[in-house]
């Protein structure tokens, strides 16, 4: 007979893929928290803690630019504050788990994470927490050392401080284009893009990017609020009209509940 995989070694390969593509992004981050000022253990440290690409590429911008540590902790809130969605979305697949455990798995959720274990526990009805907390671990550990090593290549390299903004601005127009799939966050993200620089413009800091965030963030849920309101079927309405984007923005489990 064939001997049972063990769990951890199950698990692994589920994960390996999302391990794997860490390595390349982990690396570039590490030198460019490098490039900031950070030595290899806080690089670490910061990688652990955070454990969000966004923030750490965030983080290390906000910092070449002198930006003063108030802007940097509200603007990571506000980036961040997706989490309390994607950790609503998983709760009903952990209950009657621990307060411990609870904990555990909150601090180490990231997207890419998040999109494994809720895509297992959607369709594979063996999967476990504990298989999931094992996924964000080694997810964790991987980005980790990405980072470590990145750092470490950072002091042997001489970087142009410059990078920095270019890569953070790229990954962030990823981030949008891979969210867009209907009229109305496309018009939210141009409103957001005219009131980013009508605010920097008038504030002339950083600050500006969080007022602007915040009003194109209310008008977008107003305007969501008032059709989910008058709509039994929201995607009946223009503004949810999809727009072609990358395959996987096509269909979702929200779109799927929307039109039913």
């Amino acid at each position: 007979m064939k001997q049972k995989e063990p769990n951890w070694l199950m698990v692994l390969k589920t994960s390996m893929p999302l391990c794997l593509s860490y390595i390349p992004i982990g690396l570039a981050c590490g030198i460019l928290l490098h490039a900031a000022g950070f030595n290899f253990i806080m690089t670490l440290l910061v990688s652990i803690v955070v454990f969000s690409g966004g923030a750490q590429f965030l983080i290390a911008s906000m910092l070449t630019i002198n930006a003063p540590i108030l802007s940097i902790v509200v603007t990571l809130f506000f980036l961040e504050l997706r989490y309390a969605l994607l950790g609503s979305s998983m709760s009903r697949y952990l209950k009657g788990e621990s307060q411990r455990f609870i904990w555990l798995f909150s601090v180490s959720l990231n997207d890419e994470n998040y999109a494994i274990n809720y895509l297992k526990f959607a369709t594979d009805k063996n999967w476990q927490p504990r298989q999931a907390l094992m996924v964000e671990h080694y997810s964790l550990l991987s980005w980790s050392l990405a980072n470590l090593v990145g750092s470490l290549i950072g002091s042997a390299l001489t970087i142009d401080l410059e990078i920095v903004d270019f890569a953070l601005t790229a990954l962030f127009l990823y981030m949008i284009v891979m969210q867009i799939r209907n009229r109305l966050t496309f018009l939210i993200s141009a409103l957001s893009l005219v009131l980013s620089v009508f605010f920097l413009v008038l504030t002339k800091s950083t600050i500006g990017l969080i007022i602007s965030t915040l009003l194109a963030s209310f008008v977008g849920f107003m305007l969501e609020a008032h059709v989910r309101k008058h709509y039994k079927h929201i995607s009946q309405h223009w503004l949810f009209g999809k727009i072609k984007g990358p395959a996987l923005t096509r269909k979702t489990v929200e779109d799927k509940d929307n039109d039913s």
